[in-house]
């Protein structure tokens, strides 16, 4: 009885398997969702309208450093915007 169930196990067909599907494929965040595919300027928009609640928190919590980058950061997404706007008026 022991060899008929070791038998049948090998005659089965085996199972086929799903594709893996890397993570950054099947996940879209939030911020991918709400920046869509507008383009760099919508995008742009996007970053400036978070980065003075990351830059309070990061305040708040001390982290001096980041809060710096994070305000570099905004400035320089508020001087891409300027530029864009510029181009755009010529």
């Amino acid at each position: 009885m022991c060899t008929t169930r070791i038998r049948n196990s090998f005659l089965k067909k085996a199972a086929r398997k799903s594709k893996r599907v890397p993570l950054h494929k099947r996940r879209r965040s939030r911020i991918d969702e709400l920046a869509g595919d507008d383009g760099p300027d919508e995008a742009v928009a996007l970053i400036l309208e978070t980065l003075p609640g990351l830059t309070r928190l990061a305040e708040r919590h001390h982290l001096d450093l980041l809060a710096y980058l994070l305000g570099m950061t905004q400035m320089e997404a508020e001087e891409h915007l300027r530029v864009r706007s510029r181009r755009k008026l010529s």
